[in-house]
C-alpha cells in the first residue's frame, strides 16, 4: 500500500483537504490522534515520560499533562529531544499497525496527515508528499477570521512554523487552496487520479506538480 504524506501550514486548509479525501473513501491516518494514543494511560511510553520528567508530567486524571509538557519543551530543546525519543518510536509502531490494517482491508492508497512532516524528517519514509498551500495573505485573513488574531499576532504565529513556501518547494505535489471548498474538492479528485496512475515522488531537478 502506498502511504502519501499530507502536510501544510497553519490556516492553509490541510484539515479541510483531509476531510475531502476521506469523503472520497481514501483513508487519512492522523498523526496527532496517534500521538495521543501513544501516550494514553497505561502505555509504556507514558510510563517512560513519567520516569524521565517526573510525576508532574502526569495530570490528576492519569493522562499526559500536555500543557505542562508543551511549556517545558518549548523552552528547552533538550527536553523536546528527550520527549521525542520516547514518543516518536511509539507513534511509528502505531502507524505501521494502522497501515498494515488498511492494507489488509484492501486499500492500496492512504494519506498520513502530519503537521510537522518536514520538521521531523518523515518525508524519507513516505511514498511522496502533498503540501496544501495558501498565500500568506490568505493565511493571515483566515487566522483573523478563525481565531480573531490581529496582523501582528497572525505574523507571530506564522513565523513560529516552517514557512509554507519552503514546504511547497520540498513537496512532490502542491495543492493550492485560496478558493472555494468545491474547487478544493476538484483538486482532490485530480490528485487522486494522478496517484492512482502511479505518479509519485518527483526527481530532484523537477518542480512539484501543482493543482
Amino acid at each position: 500500500m502506498r502511504l502519501v504524506g499530507l502536510t501544510g501550514g497553519i490556516a492553509t486548509g490541510k484539515s479541510t483537504f483531509a476531510a475531502l479525501l476521506r469523503a472520497r473513501g481514501v483513508p487519512v491516518v492522523d498523526a496527532d490522534a496517534l500521538a495521543r494514543v501513544a501516550v494514553a494511560p497505561g502505555t509504556p511510553a507514558l510510563a517512560e515520560v513519567a520516569r524521565t520528567f517526573g510525576p508532574e508530567a502526569i495530570a490528576e486524571d492519569g493522562t499526559l499533562d500536555r500543557r505542562r509538557m508543551a511549556a517545558l519543551v518549548f523552552a528547552d530543546p533538550e527536553a523536546r529531544r528527550r520527549l521525542e525519543a520516547i514518543t516518536h518510536p511509539a507513534v511509528r509502531r502505531l502507524v505501521q499497525e494502522e497501515t498494515a490494517r488498511l492494507a489488509a482491508g484492501g486499500h492500496d492508497l492512504a494519506f498520513y496527515d502530519v503537521p510537522l512532516l518536514f520538521e521531523v524528517g518523515l518525508e524519507r519514509d513516505l511514498d511522496s508528499v502533498v503540501v496544501v498551500h495558501a498565500p500568506r495573505s490568505v493565511q493571515q485573513e483566515r487566522l483573523a477570521r478563525r481565531d480573531g488574531l490581529g496582523p501582528a499576532e497572525a505574523d507571530a504565529r506564522l513565523a513560529a512554523q516552517m514557512d509554507v513556501e519552503e514546504k511547497a518547494a520540498r513537496a512532490d505535489f502542491v495543492v493550492e487552496n485560496a478558493g472555494s471548498r468545491e474547487a478544493l474538492g476538484e483538486k482532490a479528485d485530480r490528485l487522486l487520479a494522478d496517484l492512482r496512475k502511479g505518479r509519485g515522488r518527483r526527481l530532484p531537478n523537477q518542480p512539484p506538480v501543482r493543482y
